[in-house]
């Protein structure tokens, strides 16, 4: 590509079939992204390149890159590496989901795994996981839509995406509760069970951590200021160690037994801490009301 073009910003949608690459890309099509779906990761630069060539210049290009190409993960990378050595921001989103939650969203359609071949539905999937471990690995940004509904995970392509040209890393910090399971997208977790249970006090068990009795016994609790003075310092380290690497997105979970009081009290004051620190944030709680 010339110097005077304007290069696009690139966003590769991958995942496991099921976990909502159609609706992401929908959404990013919404946005008035150039999106194409089920694209051969050979064909990626091509696609740039096209991108680039036309008057007005496509300034936001996604493609849906389907497990089911042949040789995925060796070509994926090689044309991530491609792109990247011809100088385009390239970022990769993965979409996950648990295997209970694939197995009935394939039940529900009544459609074969593609992977599934003669064999069971779980099969199919554990293929393809194994297929994309490192893909998933080198994403930068993971999103677990287990427990999203459509309108859910477009917002949360929106969040992401709806915006490139703003700068800085943008930050999803997520509650929950570990009697319930970590989130699988996180990239870091902090774990906040060193503070007394709320719901040990009989006021407080109805409320959960957005109420302010409950935020004000948590952050009265020995050590909860000290904890959170170091970990907004940590995670000030991390965040620049991120920017400098090329990472965009950094899912940051908070548990605690169970997601109800001390990690959605504390995500909230870390949400906080970070946005005065000009990050762009944003604060959901997954377990809340699960009881």
């Amino acid at each position: 590509m010339t110097a005077e073009r304007a290069e696009p910003a690139f966003v590769i949608v991958t995942g496991m079939s099921g976990a909502g690459r159609s609706t992401a890309a929908k959404a990013l099509e919404d946005m008035g992204w150039f999106v194409i779906d089920n694209l051969p990761p050979g064909m990626l630069f091509s696609l740039a390149e096209e991108a680039g060539r036309v008057r007005p210049p496509a300034g936001k290009v996604a493609a849906v890159v389907d497990v089911r190409s042949l040789a995925f993960t060796t070509d994926l990378n090689a044309a991530i590496e491609e792109l990247e050595g011809r100088g385009l921001d390239v970022r990769v989103a993965f979409l996950e989901a648990s295997d209970e939650e694939l197995v009935r969203r394939f039940e529900n359609v009544r459609r074969p795994h593609p992977l599934q071949g003669e064999g069971r539905l779980v099969d199919g999937i554990a293929r393809e996981r194994g297929i994309l471990r490192e893909v998933r690995a080198n994403a930068d940004l993971v999103i677990d839509t287990s427990s999203l509904n459509v309108h859910e995970l477009r917002s949360k392509i929106a969040a992401f995406f709806g915006g490139e040209d703003r700068p800085g890393l943008r930050v999803n910090v997520v509650s929950f509760g570990y009697k319930y399971g970590l989130p699988v997208d996180a990239d870091l977790v902090v774990d906040c069970r060193f503070l007394p249970n709320p719901h040990w006090v009989p006021e407080l068990r109805p409320m959960n951590g957005l109420d302010v009795p409950v935020r004000d016994y948590v952050l009265s609790q020995p050590g909860a200021k000290e904890f959170l003075d170091a970990y907004e310092e940590v995670l000030g380290v991390v965040a620049a160690g991120y920017t400098r690497e090329g990472k965009s997105y950094v899912t940051l979970a908070v548990g605690c037994t169970g997601g109800k009081h001390r990690s959605v009290a504390m995500a909230e004051q870390i949400g906080a801490r970070l946005r005065e620190r000009s990050m762009e944030v944003q604060v959901s709680h997954r377990d809340v009301g699960r009881e």
